[in-house]
């Protein structure tokens, strides 16, 4: 079973797909029309992206009549955000490192 990190590197790879996202986060809740209208996409396309970002935890889908609703969960980000600030962490570690040595070989 694929770790969250795995699934959401997957989900937002596509640029389709991180560009529905991203709109959903911008201009909030939205229906597969409206979303569609703008994706240079088909609708069953979109509708495909919609339930991958559904499964990965990236959108919230809301029925009203005939129509769905869509919503970004940008919390659902969390795990993509501690793991940026861990390799943060790591790569000034690792420059910090190399700025002491160079000093060193500078003397």
């Amino acid at each position: 079973m694929p770790d969250a990190h795995d699934t959401l590197f997957r989900t937002l790879a596509d640029p389709t797909r991180r560009a529905i996202f991203e709109r959903l986060c911008r201009q909030g809740e939205q229906t597969v029309g409206a979303l569609t209208a703008e994706s240079g996409v088909s609708q069953p396309a979109v509708s495909k992206h919609l339930g991958v970002l559904k499964l990965a935890g990236l959108v919230r889908d809301r029925h009203a009549g005939r129509q769905t609703h869509y919503s970004a969960q940008p919390e659902a980000l969390g795990p993509l955000t501690n793991w940026t600030v861990q390799m943060t962490g790591f790569w000034e570690s690792r420059f910090d490192d190399l700025e002491n040595l160079l000093k060193r070989m500078d003397q």
